[in-house]
């Protein structure tokens, strides 16, 4: 148990995370844009597949109202996008979209950003980017998932030890799996029927809309779900066929392990396995560790249970287990390993992520394992080594001949030991090390099971590969998507506006959006619009933007700002051929 538990200290995987959530690459219209007419729709590329619900777009004009759009789909039959057919007619101003889709890992992920027509407006509707959830329905859903991964440990890994590690009253291991098997239906019933609100972050009350059900049986979630419920009718199926039988034979045991390997498919269809790099491998990695774990954590619970309620256990079942958990953790480390480089995909997103901070807390947690499982080893070591039973009942032990041994001679005393100064069965001594195995496992079970609820949590974190992913691709924080600057402008008595877009605002290429407007607001034209940027500091400039007219508006594509500094930004306007205007403005080119 203690080189077991000193593999597991090396394991930074989970029972079932491995690669993302979806991430946001890319909006179009870009957040923050403006656009000189009204985008035909809205499209959102992932960096995964992603499944679209009934509302998952939801797009406001900038007095709040509600845009009425098309039902959402997949642009151009592409898994990875979310599109919406936007109305002919929407207006200037700023318009805001509110989105929400359910990653190919199970999970929801929402957000929302803002886009331009004409001119931004003075104010606009305000945005939450935050995930959006119902908190009863996701506290609800999370315990139902936490109750589901104890389960399946409970089930499996007590089916394991009496089959393999075979205690000598096999019967008394009954109830643990029968609570297993029970405890994983219900949590399962309930993940399905909380999965339409938790989908779509609503309350309780549209878990029982009649569209529900069958809407979450069209996802792979509730796929998952569903399979597992027709897995645990045909294993409670196989349990009672099983009742009354010694040893099962070999398709005995080749149709329990199918099962078991069906039962931890369903969780690595559903969640980051199904998603990402490498998804065979993840798939299998995520299988094969779930069930390690299960094996180890549910054969731990087998264990403490016999050693309470077994009053004739030999040391011969704990020297089969120990065998059998040093097997379970070997495949925890290699899998663990492998899904640890899958979801964190760098050391800094160990410290620098959710993900990797959660990490660190497990790996504390099976420190304290690692305690627990030295002291189990120790009271294991001398049980194993005595090769005596732990328990002898109180009954007269008889001779070769069957008759009672004779009493010792008056001038020798009993020391406690035998021939080779192992301990007598009578003297107490197993007892006391039944007594210190008890403690020592109950300590490894807690522990077991809290690093197993902190692994719950893991699986509905973004992992670190999938956020440095999203880092790259987002605008960074506190640097707007473009830079819209507006300049008043007048010339003898006639004035106007031109408003300034830089795309993105940043060192390097940029695009030039002029658009000019009339006292009026209007869309005004001009013959001649000028632009030239200067960097005083660096004595750079003036640098000629050079736009033409497009038809409505002037433009470029071709404006090169080589350093980030507090460019001066020159804009001259042409309204006749006499009159025209300078004015400046400070710009703010950033990396």
């Amino acid at each position: 148990m203690l080189l077991g538990s000193l593999l597991v200290l090396l394991l930074l995987g989970t029972a079932g995370t491995a690669s993302a959530h979806a991430a946001l690459e890319s909006t179009d219209p870009a957040d923050g844009s403006v656009l000189k007419s009204a985008p035909r729709s809205v499209t959102l590329t992932f960096s995964e597949s992603v499944a679209l619900l009934d509302d998952s777009f939801r797009v406001y004009d900038p007095d709040n109202r509600r845009v009425k759009t098309s039902a959402a789909h997949h642009a151009k039959d592409a898994g990875d996008t979310a599109s919406v057919t936007l109305p002919t007619e929407l207006g200037t101003g700023t318009f805001t979209v509110a989105w929400r889709v359910v990653s190919a890992d199970s999970h929801p992920v929402s957000g929302a950003f803002t886009f331009s027509i004409g001119k931004p407006s003075a104010t606009t509707t305000p945005i939450n980017t935050a995930p959006t959830e119902d908190p009863l329905t996701g506290s609800l859903y999370d315990i139902a998932r936490y109750f589901a991964y104890i389960a399946a440990a409970l089930l499996i890994g007590t089916a394991t030890f009496v089959t393999l590690c075979r205690p000598p009253d096999p019967s008394i291991l009954n109830k643990p799996i029968l609570m297993g098997w029970w405890t994983l239906l219900t949590a399962t019933v309930a993940l399905l029927i909380l999965r339409a609100p938790y989908e779509a972050g609503t309350g309780l009350a549209t878990a029982f809309d009649p569209s529900a059900l069958p809407r979450t049986l069209t996802n792979r979630p509730g796929l998952a779900l569903a399979a597992r419920l027709l897995l645990l009718a045909a294993t409670a199926v196989f349990l009672l066929r099983l009742r009354g039988r010694e040893r099962p034979g070999r398709v005995a045991l080749g149709t329990g392990a199918a099962l078991a390997v069906g039962l931890a498919l369903t969780w690595a269809s559903a969640e980051h396995a199904s998603a990402g790099i490498q998804v065979p491998v993840a798939m299998t990695s995520a299988v094969l560790h779930l069930l390690a774990m299960a094996v180890w954590l549910g054969g731990l619970t087998a264990l403490l249970t016999v050693l309470y309620r077994s009053s004739s256990l030999d040391a011969a079942p704990v020297a089969r287990f120990s065998r059998l958990a040093f097997v379970s953790v070997t495949v925890l480390v290699v899998t663990g390993v492998y899904q640890s480089w899958r979801g964190l995909g760098s050391w800094n997103a160990l410290t620098g992520t959710s993900y990797g901070r959660i990490l660190l807390v497990k790996l504390g947690a099976v420190v304290l394992l690692l305690a627990a499982a030295g002291w189990s080893r120790r009271w294991t070591g001398r049980l194993v080594g005595a090769e005596v039973p732990l328990h002898v009942p109180e009954l007269v032990r008889t001779g070769a001949d069957g008759t009672a041994p004779s009493e010792p001679e008056p001038d020798s005393e009993p020391d406690g030991t035998g021939g080779d100064g192992a301990p007598e069965p009578g003297d107490g001594s197993q007892d006391r090390y039944r007594r210190g195995l008890r403690r020592s496992v109950l300590c490894e079970v807690a522990v077991g099971v809290t690093v197993l609820v902190i692994t719950t949590l893991l699986t509905t974190t973004l992992p670190g590969r999938a956020a440095a992913d999203a880092q790259r691709t987002a605008t960074p924080a506190g640097i707007p998507a473009a830079s819209v600057t507006t300049v008043p402008f007048r010339v003898g008595n006639a004035g106007g506006k031109v408003q300034i877009t830089l795309d993105p605002g940043r060192v390097g290429q940029n695009s030039v959006e002029a658009v000019v407007y009339g006292p009026d607001g209007g869309f005004a034209t001009v013959p001649e619009l000028r632009l030239s940027f200067t960097l005083a500091a660096q004595k750079i400039g003036p640098l000629d933007a050079d736009v033409k007219d497009e038809g409505g508006y002037w433009g470029t594509n071709t404006l090169n700002l080589p350093i980030a500094g507090t460019w001066t930004m020159k804009v001259t306007v042409r309204t006749s051929d006499v009159d025209q205007v300078s004015v400046t403005r400070d710009v703010r080119i950033s990396r």
